[in-house]
């Protein structure tokens, strides 16, 4: 694992500023029981077949990663114009490509992860048969989970595996190689699909 860092501070308010940090394993703390509730509701409460389990965990981790390419493109780099705009963003993503390598800050925090997630079961739920939402959402959230803790991997371990050294490596140069490219964390899937495997030179953050 490497050195801790000196974060950059974000906020004067001491209680804000804590609030920025995570430890990396809050994910799991929050997100595994209510994961393993949603499969309860599913396998037992709704007694969703082998079959059924095995379809809805793939549309889950599938929407997942277009999830996360959509936020990471959209969201984080998204092309802010006022100050306003510019400072959200530098907090939602930009202070993690000044620092990329603060453990502190490669976790989402607890309170804006919650307000998502909310937001996004009640778009999901719009679409996904109600017979299925527990289903769908408890392998939409392990997808989430696997984001994470890989996000976090490919910044503080050197994941000496085939697969972990492709990850590690294609996205430190979505870091590093200052091109609008390479938005997949978990996977390069959407890259490659939209086209963003490369991309034009600037300087992004």
């Amino acid at each position: 694992m490497k050195k801790q860092v000196d974060s950059i501070r974000l906020f004067e308010n001491s209680w804000l500023e804590a609030l920025t940090h995570v430890h990396p394993i809050i994910p799991l703390i929050m997100w595994a029981p209510f994961s393993v509730y949603l499969l309860y509701k599913a396998i037992i409460v709704k007694g969703l077949s082998l079959p059924q389990m095995m379809t809805w965990a793939l549309v889950g981790l599938l929407v997942w990663t277009i999830t996360e390419y959509a936020v990471h493109r959209y969201l984080f780099h998204f092309p802010a114009k006022s100050k306003f705009a510019k400072r959200m963003v530098f907090l939602f993503h930009g202070i993690h490509h000044d620092q990329p390598d603060d453990p502190t800050r490669l976790v989402m925090p607890p309170f804006p992860a919650v307000i998502l997630m909310a937001l996004l079961y009640g778009l999901f739920s719009l679409f996904i048969p109600a017979e299925f939402m527990e289903a769908f959402m408890a392998f939409f959230v392990i997808g989430y989970l696997c984001y994470d803790y890989i996000h976090y991997a490919t910044h503080h371990f050197p994941m000496t595996s085939t697969v972990g050294r492709y990850l590690r490596k294609y996205h430190l140069r979505h870091h590093h190689a200052k091109e609008a490219s390479k938005y997949g964390v978990s996977n390069p899937l959407w890259d490659y699909i939209l086209g963003t495997v490369s991309g034009p030179k600037k300087d992004i953050k």
